[in-house]
């Protein structure tokens, strides 16, 4: 688990991609993050969790599946570019961000950003079916990097938005600062709400049968009494 708290920025050194374009290694610096880095670890890279195979002093390679491939920003890195690292919240660690997993739910682009002296604020569009994860003052990772949602558009709106407020230290110590208009993200939406979705529609699915079979779902039941 991790906690959205960047530790560095680090650099890609290469990203090397087999020919079917089902794996990939991709390898990167890491003065700080991975310096007691040991193999088989998780380390979220622009918010995607993966597990480090090589290590050399700072650097570190780690394997890249075709589904990270296909459905994260980790496909179109190129040497040179920075990426946001973090190191797995240990046991009793502080949660300074929210809680999350490195489990990207998909895609955003950035639609405007607006300097407003002391923070910046940025509109990010998202694909429909994660609209209904966004909400006002609830918590994001964009490219790994813990974020509180300003505002949201409406649930009818075709085209799906919501807004966050960076401070200077977040735009100069995370790859946000330097998006520019129509960049992608790495969006992971909060947890906890994609967790009560699904239990609520598993608890109507079982009210829709009941209502359907008239079975209450209790099995094995028995009467008590003496013989």
């Amino acid at each position: 688990m991790f906690t959205g708290i960047v530790s560095e920025q680090g650099s890609v050194v290469s990203l090397d991609v087999t020919p079917d374009g089902e794996s990939a290694l991709l390898v990167f610096e890491a003065p700080e993050t991975g310096r007691d880095l040991a193999p088989g670890a998780s380390i979220a890279v622009n918010g995607v969790c993966l597990t480090a195979v090589t290590l050399d002093g700072g650097r570190v390679g780690v394997d890249v599946m075709g589904e990270t491939l296909r459905r994260t920003t980790t496909g179109a890195l190129q040497a040179g570019a920075p990426v946001n690292l973090e190191r797995c919240v240990p046991a009793g660690g502080r949660l300074d961000g929210h809680v999350v997993q490195g489990h990207v739910d998909g895609l955003g682009v950035l639609l405007e950003r607006e300097d407003l002296g002391a923070w910046h604020r940025l509109r990010f569009g998202l694909p429909a079916k994660l609209g209904r994860y966004a909400a006002e003052k609830g918590s994001v990772a964009i490219d790994g990097v813990s974020l509180t949602v300003t505002a949201v558009s409406a649930p009818e709106e075709k085209d799906q938005w919501f807004e966050v407020g960076l401070i200077p230290t977040t735009l100069k110590e995370t790859g946000l600062g330097a998006k520019a208009l129509g960049d992608p993200v790495n969006l992971e939406m909060d947890v906890l709400a994609k967790y009560a979705e699904r239990l609520l529609g598993f608890a109507a699915a079982d009210a829709r049968r009941q209502d359907a079979t008239g079975d209450t779902g209790v099995t094995g039941a028995t009467t008590g009494g003496a013989q």
